[in-house]
């Protein structure tokens, strides 16, 4: 694997992780209270599924020399895009109230499932990489 890429994916997962950990903590001091128990629950998985793939990019960096950097670079985009649908459309309708995005219920709701596609999809390619090298 390029130095680069491993840097870039790196970089990457510590952003993720950064973000996780403040979004968690906002999650239990800023909207608690703030928004419905579903709301609430909705905003706890985002930020779990925000740091377990975090984490798998994290684990992804380290893999240097175990995957292609190809199959890295496809992995970490689809984890990215993952997170951001994913967790982003959670986060987005755990909190619409708040925001006044009340009619961005329809059009966030089936991103949500998508995102998680792309997480199914880069553990995909994760196993594929796997087995193509050995």
């Amino acid at each position: 694997m390029e130095a680069r890429t491993n840097q870039r994916t790196l970089a990457w997962a510590a952003a993720i992780l950064m973000l996780a950990v403040a979004l968690g903590a906002f999650g239990a001091h800023g909207i608690r209270g703030l928004v419905d128990a579903q709301s609430f629950h909705n905003w706890g998985t985002a930020v779990q599924y925000q740091f377990y793939h975090g984490l798998a990019l994290l684990g992804l960096a380290a893999l240097e020399g175990k995957l292609g950097s190809r199959v890295v670079s496809f992995v970490r985009i689809l984890f990215l895009l993952g997170i951001l649908c994913f967790c982003g459309s959670l986060y987005l309708l755990a909190t619409r109230d708040l925001l006044g995005l009340h009619g961005m219920a329809r059009v966030l709701g089936p991103i949500t499932p998508l995102g998680g596609l792309m997480f199914i999809a880069g553990w995909g390619a994760v196993l594929a990489g796997a087995l193509r090298r050995n």
